[in-house]
């Protein structure tokens, strides 16, 4: 055994057995609550609000709230787990969730909330949270990509804002640029990270298949990759690659920064860019929008549950803990503290709207990735993701290197795909 494996199978039996140092201990029941966002500023300090109403409208009960880091975090929630000891407030990642649904791990949730007369309609990625038909748990985090842009970088090429792939293609084809004459180019069109783990490889390439109509699978599950869209998408990302209208081989931080001091013309990204955006040289060049394709990419992040092996009543107190946290007062709470959408469609976010001067542009663009059900996950390879992922990176990057056809490219990737499946 590694000592990284003993090190997370450590933390993991200190946690079940409530001997972490630190742990919350009171008298009366305790509800153990995991987390990795304990100490992230602004989505840490909403949990801490939530435990605080949950604590005061629950007299005798307290939350001991735990966290683990996000690297560790599905060993040693799987470990807890599988040594029945989970916690009892489940807080998981929307692309690992699944593996711990299909092990019958995840409490049913439909019971409490047609009881609870929870109306779900319009929450952002609630789709990501059905497993064998049932509701295993409530999204709490769904974000669509926004379109930053150099406005200083564009005008002096007598550029409009792009509104289609097609003029996306040629605003980006004209600014990246060499620009001292040595060979070697200094600006780029646009930014895209092609180094590191498939799952974000496969969402940068999410913004060219997406808006060609393609999707990895449709909604049955079944793998839809080898079809004239998504041909179209794979001949799309390859020539924004290929032609080195993006850099290659950067990490996306690398990729963020070079945007954030006017490097690259062009960027689509998740809300975490606007602070990058705010720290680097040509912010004040910088202006945010609509991505030019549609749909834009969107992606779910984070979701709450309850431990099947909960005792009974504890499972009772989990979804009263749920029910704060869905509830409209926190999810606007959510917008402000957060800063990012919540997947509440009922939540109030003008406060968030005087403290985030593009709040309302956030807003819009998850509310049209969740419209068009965008997800980074595709159905029917959940439990696969990982694997998928490596393999759409691996067959993306052959297409671009050996500069082979996008089509027989589609078809490696559907039969890999769906050799995947039936693992």
């Amino acid at each position: 055994m590694t000592r990284t494996r003993l090190a997370i199978s450590a933390a993991a039996l200190a946690l079940a057995a409530g001997f972490l140092p630190g742990a919350a201990w009171a008298q009366g029941k305790v509800l153990k609550f995991v987390s990795w966002q304990k100490d992230e500023r602004g989505v840490g300090d909403w949990w801490g609000s939530v435990i605080k109403e949950f604590e005061a409208t629950h007299p005798g009960v307290k939350i001991e709230w735990t966290k683990v880091e996000r690297g560790a975090y599905a060993d040693t929630m799987t470990t807890l787990f599988a040594g029945g000891k989970p916690p009892d407030i489940v807080h998981l990642a929307s692309f690992e969730f699944q593996k711990f649904a299909d092990n019958g791990w995840l409490e049913p949730l439909d019971p409490y909330i047609k009881e609870a007369k929870l109306d779900l309609k319009g929450w952002a990625g609630q789709d990501t949270c059905s497993w064998n038909k049932q509701t295993v748990c409530t999204m709490m985090l769904y974000f669509g990509y926004i379109f930053a842009y150099n406005e200083d970088l564009l005008k002096k090429e007598g550029l409009a804002v792009p509104k289609t792939y097609a003029e996306f293609l040629a605003a980006a084809q004209k600014l990246t640029k060499d620009l001292n004459g040595d060979g070697i180019t200094d600006q780029f069109g646009t930014g895209h990270e092609t180094k590191g783990g498939g799952g974000q490889y496969m969402s940068e390439m999410m913004n060219y298949t997406l808006d060609a109509g393609g999707r990895w699978t449709n909604d049955a599950g079944k793998v839809t990759i080898n079809t004239p869209e998504m041909i179209e998408g794979l001949s799309r990302w390859k020539t924004i690659v290929k032609t080195s209208l993006t850099p290659r081989d950067l990490a996306a931080g690398e990729v963020r920064q070079m945007f954030a001091d006017g490097k690259i013309a062009m960027k689509m990204d998740g809300p975490w860019l606007y602070p990058i955006i705010q720290k680097g040289k040509a912010k004040d060049q910088i202006k945010l929008g609509m991505v030019p394709f549609k749909p834009p990419v969107g992606g779910s992040s984070n979701v709450l549950g309850i431990a099947a092996d909960a005792p009974k009543e504890n499972k009772k107190l989990v979804w009263d803990f749920i029910a704060i946290a869905t509830s409209d007062k926190f999810q606007s709470s959510y917008a402000t503290l957060g800063a990012s959408p919540p997947p509440s469609p009922r939540a109030d976010t003008s406060a968030a709207t005087k403290d985030t001067p593009h709040f309302d542009l956030l807003v819009q663009a998850t509310k049209a990735a969740a419209d068009a059900k965008v997800d980074r996950i595709p159905k029917g390879l959940e439990l696969q993701f990982n694997e998928f992922a490596k393999m759409v990176m691996e067959e993306s990057q052959r297409m671009i290197i050996q500069d082979l056809d996008p089509k027989a490219v589609a078809a490696t990737m559907q039969a890999k795909a769906e050799a995947l499946q039936k693992q």
